[in-house]
C-alpha cells in the first residue's frame, strides 16, 4: 500500500509539472469582447477573426518557437464585469499582451489595469480619447474625434454640403465624435452651417421625433453616428417618412452586415468612415474576407478586421522584440513602420500611441458594403 500511495504521488507530481511544462509552452493573448448582450454581433465578430489569426499564426510555427494560445472571455460590453476579467487573465491566465476587443466603456476601465501591470494592450476599435492614457495602451482604431473631423470634412469637401446636420447617441462615443465634427466646421469657419445639432439615448429605437426635425431644417448632409442597432432602424424610418434627398454618413458603429439587414434597400447609398475595405485587392485582406465568409456565410466587418489586425500587432511586436517581456513588446508595437494590416497601411503609432492610417470610406451597394474613398491626409487624421 505505501508503495502504491508513493507511486500516486509521484505520477501527481510529474502530471502537475507536465501541466505547468505545457502551460509554458504556450504564449498567451488576452481577449475580452462581447459575446452576449446588445453587441453580440460585434462580440462574435471580433472573436471569430482572432481566431482566424491564431490559426494563421501557429499553423506557420506559432512564435519564438511557441504555439500562441488565446484566452478570451466575454464581458458583454459592460465595465463592470470587464474589471474582474482583467483581474483573471492577469492573475490566474498569466497573458502576456491584451487585445482590447470591446467599447469604449470596458475597455476604458480595463486600460489603466494593463498599464499598472505592464501589460501591452492594443484596442481594436473603442475610440474613447482615455483609453490610451497609459504608456502600455495603444489604438488600432481610430479617435471618436478623428473620425468625427473626418466626417465634417466628408460632409463639405466630398458632397459640397452647404448645411449639415448632426445626430449622436448621448454617451462616450457620441459625444467624442460630436466633439470632432464641430470642432472641424470652427476650425474652417463654417459653424454656421451647422443647422441642427441633436443627441439621443443610446436606447433609443424610434427616430421619428429626430428625423422629422432634420425634414424641417433640410440639411444636405447628416451626419448619423451610431451603432448598427441604431442606424439600421433610423435609417429605415427615414425612408419611410420620405426624407430622400438628403444624404447620410455614418462612421464605425455602423459598419456591420446588421445594418443592410435592418435598414433594407433603405441603406443603399449610407456613406460610413471604417477601418475596412472590401475592395482592397491586397491578398492578406482578400485571404481574410473569403475564410471569413466561407466560414460563417456572413459579412465581415471592421470590428472583425480591427481585432485581427490589433492581435497580430502584438504577434509582430513579440515576433521582433524576440520577447515576450512586457516592456519589449510595448517598445516594438511603439516602433512599428509601414505595418501591413487588414485595415490598412499603418505607418505606425504617434506619441500618445494613436494610429496612422488612412480612413476608409464604404458606401452601401445592394446591401453590401463597397469601396467609395478614402481619406490618407495624415494632418487631418492625427490628433
Amino acid at each position: 500500500m505505501k508503495v502504491k500511495a508513493l507511486l500516486l504521488s509521484v505520477l501527481l507530481v510529474l502530471g502537475l509539472l507536465c501541466g505547468s511544462a505545457f502551460a509554458a509552452d504556450t504564449i498567451k493573448i488576452g481577449l475580452l469582447a462581447p459575446l452576449t448582450g446588445f453587441a453580440a454581433a460585434d462580440g462574435f465578430s471580433v472573436l471569430e477573426s482572432v481566431k482566424l489569426a491564431v490559426e494563421k499564426v501557429n499553423s506557420t510555427g506559432g512564435v519564438l518557437g511557441k504555439q500562441v494560445e488565446l484566452v478570451y472571455y466575454d464581458d458583454a460590453a459592460d465595465a463592470k464585469q470587464s474589471v474582474p476579467l482583467a483581474h483573471k487573465l492577469i492573475g490566474q491566465d498569466k497573458i502576456v499582451a491584451f487585445v482590447a476587443g470591446s467599447y469604449s466603456m470596458p475597455s476604458r476601465a480595463v486600460a489603466p489595469i494593463f498599464d499598472e501591470e505592464e501589460i501591452p494592450l492594443v484596442a481594436a476599435y473603442a475610440l474613447h480619447p482615455d483609453l490610451t492614457n497609459g504608456e502600455y495602451c495603444f489604438r488600432n482604431g481610430f479617435l471618436g474625434t478623428t473620425e468625427g473631423r473626418v466626417a465634417a470634412y466628408t460632409a463639405l469637401e466630398l458632397f459640397k454640403a452647404k448645411k449639415v446636420s448632426l445626430i449622436t447617441s448621448d454617451n462616450d462615443f457620441g459625444q467624442t465624435l460630436s466633439e470632432g465634427f464641430t470642432g472641424y466646421l470652427k476650425k474652417v469657419g463654417r459653424e454656421a452651417d451647422l443647422v441642427l445639432h441633436q443627441t439621443y439615448p443610446g436606447s433609443e429605437k424610434d427616430f421619428k421625433v429626430y428625423l422629422s426635425k432634420i425634414k424641417d431644417a433640410a440639411p444636405d448632409v447628416v451626419f448619423f453616428s451610431g451603432y448598427y442597432f441604431q442606424t439600421g432602424p433610423g435609417l429605415k424610418q427615414a425612408k419611410e417618412m420620405g426624407i430622400t434627398n438628403i444624404r447620410f454618413i455614418g462612421e464605425q458603429g455602423a459598419d456591420s452586415p446588421k445594418t443592410p439587414e435592418i435598414a433594407g434597400d433603405a441603406a443603399d447609398g449610407f456613406v460610413i468612415l471604417t477601418n475596412l475595405d472590401r475592395d482592397d485587392k491586397r491578398a492578406n485582406v482578400q485571404e481574410f474576407l473569403k475564410d471569413y465568409r466561407e466560414r460563417h456565410k456572413i459579412e465581415p466587418d471592421m470590428v472583425g478586421a480591427s481585432a485581427y489586425d490589433a492581435f497580430m500587432i502584438i504577434i509582430d511586436a513579440i515576433k521582433r522584440s524576440e520577447s515576450t517581456e512586457g516592456k519589449k513588446i510595448r517598445d516594438a508595437i511603439a516602433t512599428i513602420k509601414d505595418y501591413d494590416g487588414l485595415t490598412g497601411i499603418i505607418q505606425g503609432f504617434d506619441e500618445n500611441r494613436e494610429v496612422l492610417k488612412p480612413v476608409q470610406l464604404q458606401e452601401i451597394k445592394d446591401g453590401k458594403f463597397r469601396h467609395f474613398g478614402i481619406v490618407d491626409d495624415i494632418e487631418l487624421i492625427k490628433p
